[in-house]
């Protein structure tokens, strides 16, 4: 899932920057006006649970990898808009410090998993619990199903991000200078590793994680649904 830079043009990168500030801003405005300390070690701690899910890296047939996220169950706890603060910081430490994903990708990268894949899977989220019953078991079902919809959103995004470089951007020759695979591969490439693997993965985390919240420590999941950020 992270892009490393080579793969987009500058132009592409720079949209992708580009389409990432105003929820960056966004984001920075509605966490400034809960901020307070009880938010902030929420925050971190669930950023940094993302960050650790991220470096186990599941094999996936075809000699690649893919890995859960978390940026879902940030979502649903700290609302899509802590997530999108919460997993960009994940994923600039990556670059920055592990090589995992690009500098210049970093705005694809955000978007993609910091802004699609919450708002994605939280939307599904909510829609899922408006029926009832609201069980613990039951809405760890619907998170599961939320973190499943949500990476793969965040995969599909990220396939075309790859496959339209060689439409765009060719030598003289016609040779791709970046990405050098189409829609064609990129497409059943992204969507074949985390609908079989890495939905799964993210699936589990997702729910598991709720579901053993809201059993061991219901008196959190209340403290979170007071500090999310909507």
């Amino acid at each position: 899932m992270h892009i490393p830079d080579g793969y987009l043009s500058p132009q592409t990168c720079v949209i992708m920057y580009t389409a990432c500030i105003p929820f960056w801003v966004m984001s920075g405005r509605r966490l400034r006006r809960k901020l307070n300390s009880r938010l902030v070690p929420l925050l971190s701690i669930f950023s940094a649970f993302s960050f650790v899910v991220m470096m186990f890296n599941i094999p996936v047939p075809g000699g690649t990898t893919t890995h859960a996220i978390g940026s879902v169950l940030m979502a649903i706890l700290l609302g899509p808009w802590a997530a999108v603060t919460g997993i960009s910081v994940a994923l600039l430490i990556q670059a920055l410090f592990f090589g995992d994903g690009g500098i210049l990708s970093f705005g694809a990268n955000a978007f993609n998993m910091a802004v699609v894949m919450p708002f994605a899977g939280y939307y599904v989220y909510r829609f899922l619990n408006l029926t009832r019953p609201k069980t613990p078991v039951r809405q760890a079902l619907n998170a599961a199903v939320a973190g499943y919809v949500g990476i793969n959103a965040a995969a599909f995004v990220t396939a075309i991000e790859l496959g339209v470089q060689p439409l765009f951007f060719k030598a003289l020759d016609g040779t791709p200078l970046y990405c050098p695979y189409g829609l064609a591969q990129t497409i059943p490439a992204m969507l074949f590793a985390h609908l079989t693997v890495g939905g799964i993965a993210e699936a589990v985390v997702t729910g598991g994680v709720l579901l053993f919240l809201r059993r061991s420590m219901p008196e959190i999941i209340v403290d979170l649904k007071i500090e999310a950020v909507a």
